[in-house]
């Protein structure tokens, strides 16, 4: 595995994250709509810390300079 974002994306995807999991845990708590939120922001966080996306892999893009 390596390195496929760069730091702005990952501060946007970080800032994203935050967005999502405070309207689903705190807006939507209790729904469908709010889980999956959380769960978007949690992927979003994976990626972010790891510095990895699938989906830039699979679409050969790379942000990190």
């Amino acid at each position: 595995m390596f390195n496929n974002v760069g730091t702005g994306d990952r501060l946007i995807r970080l800032l994203f994250a935050s967005v999502l999991a405070y309207l689903g845990l705190f807006i939507y708590s209790g729904s469908v709509l709010g889980t999956a939120l959380v769960a978007v922001a949690a992927v979003l966080t994976i990626s972010a810390v790891l510095g990895f996306c699938m989906l830039y892999g699979l679409l050969k893009i790379n942000t990190r300079q």
